[in-house]
């Protein structure tokens, strides 16, 4: 959670800086751009999960980007509006799973999201229209997505006629995953390495899944970030540099363990979800989707969110699948949450077909708070693997069978 109280009267200077810095981005490498986009501090998607996060933090985007350019004149052009930035917020504070936040966040959807209908150019221009009235910031974005060069003193709503382009795309091979040894059991790790080579590439996560074959589905049990040898830190974000258009190999040593929620009576397997690049396990934050049930029989979309092992906060949403606002809900005792399991149903020949949310187990809420336990993954065949993104959230995946003893 974030909080800013702003002096309205320094707006007017802080539009004219932001406009400096739009302006000069169209002299900027545009897939450097989408490389800021895509490590900046971002906050709670209100399109959902499916999609990367379409709200993210001025400050922490400009101080990512000065990283990594060596254009001078962006460079002072974000250095002004980071002045202008702390002279219009009096105060900001922010929680420990959004370090990189400054006070002021603003819209830089992925390409996906900017082509679509309810987030694209023409809803964007509407709903935020005296914004972009004002500023330039949606001729940038028709410029970055569209190709559509803006002048200095651009006065009309940028919606352009194509938005074809996607700077943070990648050309990414990789090669099929070799295996140290063909099973695993706890205290047998498994060493997996892959060959990549690409462009633009961004996050690389671990796969795991568990084959159920009575069905011919793939459990979705475990994922996380792979870390680069190069990884840099700004305001306490970090992000990943990897070897561009040069082969290097991924290691992962694998024990075969899975990870579950207990409430002190049941433990519910469950699939945590990163949410943040780099940090270490005591800061690091992991969600867990599912159904939040008050007392009253009341249900809501909610997410858990843990740290260090322990649930340090519950959001709920106004819509599915984590879609629309997000609220803090104060869990009470006799409240219940239960867990949405993920899995890939699979054609014949092993293809996948669709993906399929189903309600796993489910928890009671009491005066102890819920934990993370690890369990050793039950005995049977599993598939894992890498998952290699873009920097528009492209993904190549390449897994690989292993037998869990």
């Amino acid at each position: 959670m974030t909080i800013t109280a702003v002096d309205l009267a320094a707006v007017p200077n802080l539009m004219t800086a932001v406009n400096d810095f739009a302006y000069a981005l169209q002299d900027e490498s545009q897939p450097l751009v989408a490389q800021a986009r895509s490590y900046a501090q971002s906050f709670t998607n209100v399109f959902g999960n499916n999609v990367a996060p379409s709200y993210i933090d001025l400050g922490n985007f400009i101080q990512v980007l000065q990283r990594q350019t060596g254009n001078t004149t962006v460079k002072q052009r974000g250095d002004a509006v980071l002045t202008a930035l702390s002279q219009a917020i009096v105060a900001e504070k922010h929680g420990p799973d959004k370090p990189g936040a400054s006070g002021v966040a603003f819209y830089f959807p992925s390409s996906q999201l900017y082509r679509a209908p309810a987030a694209g150019p023409q809803s964007y221009t509407a709903i935020a229209s005296r914004f972009a009235a004002s500023s330039l910031w949606d001729d940038f974005l028709a410029f970055h997505y569209g190709g559509r060069p803006f002048a200095a003193d651009a006065q009309t709503l940028a919606v352009p006629d194509r938005a074809d382009l996607t700077p943070g795309a990648g050309q990414v091979t990789v090669s099929p995953i070799s295996l140290s040894q063909n099973y695993a059991a706890p205290g047998d790790p498994v060493l997996l390495s892959e060959d990549v080579n690409g462009t633009n590439l961004g996050y690389i996560y671990l796969f795991v899944g568990y084959l159920d074959e009575n069905s011919n589905s793939i459990f979705l049990a475990d994922s996380d970030y792979l870390e680069s040898a190069d990884t840099r830190e700004v305001d306490g974000i970090y992000y990943p540099i990897w070897p561009e258009g040069e082969t290097f190999t991924l290691e992962f040593e694998w024990e075969p363990v899975v990870f579950a929620i207990t409430d002190g009576q049941n433990d519910v397997v469950a699939r945590f979800q990163p949410q943040s690049y780099g940090a270490t396990f005591e800061d690091a934050i992991y969600t867990v989707d599912g159904i939040y049930t008050y007392a009253d029989g009341e249900t809501r979309y909610a997410r858990l969110l843990f740290q260090n092992g322990v649930l340090v906060q519950v959001l709920g949403f106004t819509g599915q699948n984590a879609t629309g606002g997000a609220r803090e809900i104060v869990p009470s005792p006799g409240d219940q949450f239960t867990v949405l399991e993920q899995w890939l149903d699979l054609d014949a020949n092993g293809q996948v077909t669709t993906q399929t949310t189903q309600e796993g187990g489910t928890l009671t809420f009491s005066n102890e708070t819920l934990t993370w336990v690890d369990l050793d993954a039950a005995p049977g065949n599993y598939v894992v693997g890498f998952i290699v993104t873009d920097l528009d959230g492209n993904p190549t995946q390449v897994v690989t069978p292993i037998e869990v003893r």
